[in-house]
Order: structure tokens, then C-alpha cells, then sequence
């Protein structure tokens, strides 16, 4: 585990036409133009398609979830994502409630519920064949704590109370950040938290570098919303792993 310095001069989001692409992977969400080595998106990886934008106008759409769910769900992801992994580093209360940004197939979400038994989880997405796909899910595992939700483009449909908000692969889709995560910070509860997870600048997987976002301006949108950096975990090959709470 790491900590990075703290970014003392805020920098402010870039402005777009849309909030969040469908996930890629949980909150995860949708993704960009996938490189060689596997892509990314909502959880995971996926090609351009019409539609969905990222925060800097680029189309994208993730309304196929049976089709997805053979990329965001494949085996081999788990190796460089490691959800075990990431799921025990939040160190979640057996009874939190918790919101996954740009769900997708639920690739998070269902691990998410397993962690909370107690707790309720909701797997946002803005397609609605996603979030058909997340319930079928939850029924068949028996998942009773966790349900799909549909949510606006611009803003995060999260409960008063939350405890957690995990962004995986997803925030470079936002668009106007800063207010998102702003709004999004009054519906926490006294222990809420926030995770981004994203693809570092430098890595193969996942969009062009140019549609990539760096953890020092993640940090610095975040500041400016609002949010101050707790932790940061160095154990994901490809993406950073960011926690932030209410400054």
C-alpha cells in the first residue's frame, strides 16, 4: 500500500455532452477503443461503438450485455484485475451499503454483495440492458442484497447513506467531474468512502493514452470536489487504485 502526496493546487474538469458510458466493468463502465493488449470498459475491455461518449465526446455504446458479459467476464481478466483482491482492500463492514458506478455485467457488483451480507449492494449503469443483465445475475447467484439501477447520464442515482462508491474504469467517462463528485459527496454517510480504479497513462490495456486520465489530475478534480486522498494500493499491474473521503 501507498500514499500519494497530496495535490495542493486543484485542477478542473474537462466539460463534455455526457455524464457516464455504460460500464465496462463494475461502475464499472464502458470503454474506449481497445488496444492490443485486451482493451478495457465497464470492468473491462471493449471496442468504439455508437452512441455513449467518454467525458471528451468519444461514442460509445454497451446495450448488448449478454455480449459484453463474454468480454467483461472473461477468466483471464481476473488475473490482472484481481477483484478478490481489490474487494478485501476496502475492507468493507459486513453491513455496508455500497454503489457500483458504471456496473456493467456485474463483474464487481456480485463480489461486492458476497463481501456485504448484511450490507445492500446497487450496480448503476446507464444502459438498461446492463442493468437487466445485473439483476438476472443476482437472482441466479442468490444474491438477495444486490439490484441493478439505472442511472442518468449526469449524475449518480446513489442512496442517502452510502458507505462506499467504487469507480472502476469509468471516471475518464464523466464528464464535468467536478460537480459530479461534488454532488455525489452529500449522499455518503459518516464513514463514506470513494474508490476510483482506472488504467495508469502508461499501461497497455485499456483506451489510447490520450483518453486516459492520470491519478495526480484524478486527485486534483477530487480535491476541488471536495474529497481528500486516504490510500492508495500499488497491487493492480495495470490501473491505479485510488480511496478518497469528504475533506
Amino acid at each position: 500500500m501507498s500514499v500519494l502526496t497530496p495535490v495542493l493546487a486543484p485542477v478542473g474538469c474537462r466539460a463534455a455532452r455526457v455524464g457516464v458510458c455504460a460500464v465496462l466493468v463494475g461502475v464499472g463502465g464502458a470503454g474506449c477503443a481497445s488496444s492490443s493488449t485486451g482493451g478495457h470498459g465497464g470492468h473491462a475491455g471493449h471496442e468504439a461503438r455508437a452512441d455513449h461518449q467518454h467525458g471528451d465526446g468519444m461514442p460509445h455504446r454497451f446495450d448488448d450485455a449478454a455480449s459484453w458479459a463474454k468480454q467483461f467476464d472473461a477468466p483471464e481478466r481476473d488475473a490482472w484485475q484481481k477483484p478478490d483482491e481489490v474487494v478485501a482492500a476496502l475492507a468493507l463492514p459486513k453491513d455496508a451499503v455500497v454503489a457500483d458506478v458504471g456496473a456493467g455485467t456485474g463483474y464487481f457488483a456480485v463480489r461486492l454483495a458476497a463481501a456485504v451480507p448484511a450490507g445492500r449492494v446497487i450496480g448503476l449503469d446507464v444502459e438498461a440492458d446492463m442493468v437487466r443483465h445485473m439483476d438476472e445475475r443476482a437472482r441466479a447467484l442468490g444474491l438477495t442484497n444486490m439490484v441493478g439501477r439505472l442511472t442518468p447520464m449526469d449524475s449518480a442515482a446513489v442512496d442517502d447513506g452510502t458507505d462506499l462508491v467504487l469507480v472502476v474504469d469509468t471516471y475518464h467517462h464523466i464528464s464535468d467531474r467536478v460537480p459530479y463528485f461534488k454532488a455525489l459527496r452529500q449522499k455518503l454517510s459518516a464513514r463514506g468512502r470513494l474508490a476510483i480504479i482506472d488504467f495508469r497513462v502508461d499501461s497497455e490495456r485499456g483506451p489510447p493514452a490520450t483518453h486516459k486520465i492520470g491519478p495526480e489530475t484524478v486527485q486534483a478534480e477530487l480535491l476541488e470536489a471536495g474529497w481528500v486522498l486516504s490510500t492508495s494500493h500499488d497491487f493492480l499491474p495495470d490501473q491505479y487504485f485510488l480511496v478518497f473521503q469528504p475533506g
